[in-house]
């Protein structure tokens, strides 16, 4: 098992552990029935934490802004205030990008969102959001990666994640693709300089498991870097694509647009555990934000008609605290709002049960509190949108009832359009 991942660690996947689904020539076959239209998911993962009393502001809500006298977003019509979204709630002003998909009815919120896990430590409630088992540290696998093992039409890179690493939400027993980040997108691996890559072959040319790992990592690898090779010529007259998170979500969004092999794909953007100077319409917080809707509007557009075909997920392992800290920033929280974006998204709506920011209302006097689990939203993109059977849904939620499409949980039938 160790030479196993050794293997796959160093020049294969960066990091995502796989086994082979059959022989080359079943891969190719599988490649070619790729439905063009089949539907897609793509989650981002907004590591530190971000503050979604900021994202979508409650400016209706008095104590909002008496606890939070120096970062407070401005109400609508304020100088630097909220872009207005329903009447009770408004958008920060750096996602102005973001004001046209949800005119559109394309961006949707669900507030009040998140895990029924007490922790405030990133790393715990990180593995807890990307294993999908909060409270349970012996997951081993991510539920993405469950995820591919009951989705028809497998090929090598049916699921692709972008950075350095493959994240802890991918990772498990299926293949995974490894698209690297910035500047290092298309850079070569040992493995795909043609001596090293014939001495592996040789080394690893038996019909055992290990060979055929070898080989299907091969695959996986060889298709990747053949649609990076023609975006590259294909954008900027082939210059480099800009670094950070906009440049990132375009090299992306281009793939999945060529690409209709690629269903599931995971981006992280770090940077939002904003304990000191968060700022409010302005400053670290806003500079990151406009940064976050830049990238978001890029995957949007440049995913073309596949955008009608794909749902966008933007998700944090927690909110932060109601009440703004001495250095004016916000401390680790519990309750946070998911983003959701696409062309069947029944959008222009904040969804959820909003419990209030009166200091009886918030859980444990000083968070907002969690009235939709991140399941339930996360069920329901898989059954109505990649048409996962909800039987299905135990092995990637495993004891987890959920209550996908009830209106108690205040995930409304009409999330979706179709």
């Amino acid at each position: 098992m160790k030479r196993r991942q050794f293997l796959i660690q160093s020049s294969l996947c960066a990091g995502s552990s796989l086994i082979a689904i059959g022989t080359d020539g079943w891969a190719a076959r599988s490649i070619a029935g790729t439905d063009p239209n089949s539907h897609r998911l793509v989650v981002v993962i907004l590591r530190g934490a971000i503050d979604g009393l900021s994202v979508v502001v409650p400016y209706q809500e008095p104590t909002y802004y008496t606890d939070r006298p120096t970062i407070a977003i401005p109400q609508p019509g304020q100088t630097n205030g909220a872009l207005a979204l329903d009447g009770q709630f408004g958008l920060h002003p750096a996602l102005a990008p973001l004001l046209p998909l949800w005119e559109q009815k394309s961006l949707a919120f669900v507030h009040a969102c998140g895990s029924n896990d007490e922790t405030r430590s990133h790393f715990e409630a990180q593995d807890y959001l990307e294993s999908g088992t909060p409270g349970v540290k012996t997951t081993h696998d991510g539920w993405m990666n469950r995820l591919l093992s009951v989705m028809a039409d497998k090929n090598p890179i049916q699921a692709v994640s972008v950075g350095e690493t493959t994240p802890r939400i991918l990772l498990g027993k299926m293949a995974v693709a490894n698209l690297g980040s910035g500047r290092g997108a298309n850079r070569r691996l040992q493995i795909d300089k043609p001596q090293v890559a014939m001495a592996f072959d040789r080394l690893y040319g038996k019909n055992d498991a290990i060979g055929q790992t070898y080989r299907e990592g091969r695959v996986s690898r060889t298709e990747l870097l053949k649609d990076l090779d023609a975006e590259t010529k294909m954008a900027n007259n082939g210059a480099t694509l800009p670094n950070g998170f906009p440049g990132d979500a375009q090299s992306l969004a281009r793939l999945m647009a060529r690409d209709p092999r690629i269903q599931l794909s995971v981006l992280a953007v770090g940077g939002w555990d904003t304990h000191i100077n968060q700022g409010a319409s302005q400053g670290q917080l806003a500079r990151k934000l406009e940064q976050l809707g830049k990238g978001l509007v890029a995957l949007q557009t440049g995913l073309g008609a596949a955008y009608q075909n794909t749902t966008i997920a933007v998700i944090s392992e927690f909110g932060r605290t109601v009440k703004e800290n001495g250095d004016g920033g916000t401390d680790h929280g519990h309750g946070n709002v998911m983003w959701l974006l696409g062309g069947a998204i029944h959008g222009g709506k904040v969804y959820g049960k909003w419990p209030g920011l009166e200091p009886e209302q918030r859980y444990q006097g000083r968070d907002l509190a969690v009235t939709t689990d991140f399941r339930d939203v996360l069920g329901t993109v898989l059954t109505r949108r990649l048409g996962i059977d909800e039987s299905k849904l135990s092995p990637i939620f495993p004891k987890y009832a959920g209550q996908m499409l009830d209106l108690a949980s205040g995930l409304p039938t009409e999330l979706f359009t179709s």
